[in-house]
C-alpha cells in the first residue's frame, strides 16, 4: 500500500509538472503571437504618386493590408521619396537596418548589383504573364534572394505596370538614323542599348521629365504608360508616341526587406507579408491596364497625340543591339551570367506556349479595337 501510495503522488507529480510545462508553453506561444511589430517603410517615389505611392495596389495599400490581416500586429509606416531619406538610398537604409522595408526598382541598384536589373524589366524579355511565372514558379525569386542575400536583404515583387510604351517623340522617327543624336529620358537597360546606337541618353527624376521635353532639353521621354505619361502631361509637350514595349515589356515593383527583420517575424506574419505583396502585384497590373485603357482612348481622339508603333528597322536594330548588350553584361560578371542564362532558357520555353496560347489569341481571337 505504501509502494503504490508514493507511485501514485509520484505519477501525479508528473502529471502536474507536465501540465505546467504545456500551459508555460502555451503561454509563451499566445505572448509570441501577441507581439507588435512597428516598421517603416521608404519610397523611391514622390508623396501621392499614382501606382508607386498610393492606390490599389500600391506600396500604401500593400502597408494597410498588412496591418488589416494580421490584426494590427505588424503595422507598416510609409515614407514617400524624401520624407525620410532621399528617392534612391532605400537599398542601403534597408541593408543597414535604418528602416525595415523599401519599394522602388531593382534596376535602381544596377551599380552595385548589375543582375538586379532582370528583375524590373528586360528589354525584349518576356511579358507579364511570363515575368510572374519565371518569379513565382521558375525559379527567378529564388535567384533574386541568392543576389540579394549578402546584402542582408529579402527582395519579393510588390506591383507591376504592365507593358510600358516605347515613349514621346517630338519629332517622327523614319529609321535608325532618327536616332542618332536624339537626347533621350530613358532609364534601365534600354537606355545602354540606345546609347550604342548614338542616343545621349539622360536620366531624369519624374517631375523634371516635363519641363525638359517641353523646353526641348531633351527632344523624347519614355515614363510609364498613358494614364501616368497623361498625368504629368507630356502629350502637351510632345505628340509621337510610339510602342512596342520593346524596352520594358513588364515592370516589376520590388520590396526589399531587412533579412534581420524579416527573421524576427513569426511564420504567420512572414505569410501575411508574402500573400500581401502577391495580391498587391495583381492588383496594381489590373489596375493599370484599366487606366491606361481609358486614358489612350482619351489621348487619340482628344488631345491629338499620334499613337504607332516603331518602324521596322528600329525594332530589328534595338533587337540586334540588345542581345549584344545583354551577351556583354553576361560576360563580365559571373552572378549577372547565371541570372542571365536562367531567364533566357525559361523565356524561351515560356515563349513557345505563349505562341501558341496568347499570341494567336491576341492576332486573331480579339479582332480590332
Amino acid at each position: 500500500m505504501s509502494l503504490n501510495r508514493r507511485n501514485f503522488i509520484g505519477a501525479g507529480a508528473l502529471a502536474a509538472g507536465a501540465s505546467l510545462a504545456i500551459g508555460a508553453s502555451g503561454v509563451a506561444s499566445a505572448a509570441v503571437s501577441s507581439k507588435t511589430f512597428n516598421w517603416k517603410m521608404t519610397n523611391a517615389y514622390a508623396p501621392g504618386s499614382p501606382f508607386y505611392v498610393q492606390g490599389p495596389g500600391s506600396p500604401t495599400d500593400f502597408c494597410k493590408r498588412v496591418e488589416e490581416m494580421s490584426g494590427g500586429r505588424l503595422k507598416i509606416q510609409h515614407f514617400a521619396a524624401g520624407e525620410l531619406i532621399p528617392a534612391l538610398e532605400g537599398f542601403d537604409a534597408v541593408s543597414s537596418g535604418m528602416v525595415e522595408m523599401n519599394a522602388a526598382n531593382a534596376f535602381f541598384w544596377a551599380g552595385k548589383i548589375p543582375a538586379a536589373q532582370f528583375f524590373t524589366a528586360v528589354p525584349f524579355g518576356m511579358n507579364t504573364q511570363g515575368m510572374n511565372a519565371w518569379l513565382y514558379n521558375g525559379g527567378g525569386l529564388k535567384l533574386w534572394e541568392e543576389l540579394y542575400e549578402p546584402h542582408g536583404l529579402v527582395p519579393m515583387p510588390m506591383g507591376n505596370t504592365g507593358t510600358q510604351m516605347t515613349g514621346w517623340f517630338r519629332q517622327p522617327l523614319e529609321n535608325v538614323d532618327s536616332l542618332k543624336g536624339l537626347k533621350m529620358r530613358i532609364a534601365g537597360l534600354a537606355g545602354k542599348v540606345y546609347s550604342e546606337l548614338g542616343v545621349a541618353v539622360r536620366l531624369l527624376p519624374g517631375g523634371e521629365i516635363f519641363p525638359a521635353l517641353e523646353r526641348g532639353v531633351i527632344d523624347a521621354a519614355e515614363f510609364v504608360g498613358p494614364y501616368q505619361d497623361r498625368r504629368m502631361g507630356l502629350h502637351k509637350a510632345a505628340k509621337n508616341y510610339y510602342t512596342t514595349g520593346w524596352h520594358e515589356p513588364t515592370n516589376v515593383t520590388e520590396l526589399i526587406i531587412n533579412k534581420q527583420a524579416w527573421d524576427s517575424l513569426p511564420a504567420d506574419l512572414q505569410a501575411i507579408v508574402r500573400f500581401c505583396a502577391q495580391a498587391c502585384n495583381t492588383d496594381s497590373w489590373s489596375w493599370c491596364d484599366a487606366v491606361n485603357a481609358e486614358a489612350m482612348q482619351d489621348l487619340v481622339n482628344n488631345q491629338g497625340v499620334i499613337a504607332r508603333p516603331l518602324p521596322d528597322d528600329i525594332i530589328k536594330r534595338l533587337y540586334e543591339v540588345t542581345n549584344d548588350t545583354l551577351s556583354s553584361m553576361a560576360a563580365s560578371d559571373p552572378a549577372t551570367k547565371k541570372v542571365y542564362e536562367h531567364f533566357f532558357a525559361f523565356r524561351k520555353q515560356y515563349i513557345s506556349w505563349a505562341s501558341v496560347g496568347e499570341k494567336a489569341f491576341m492576332n486573331i481571337g480579339m479582332g480590332e479595337a
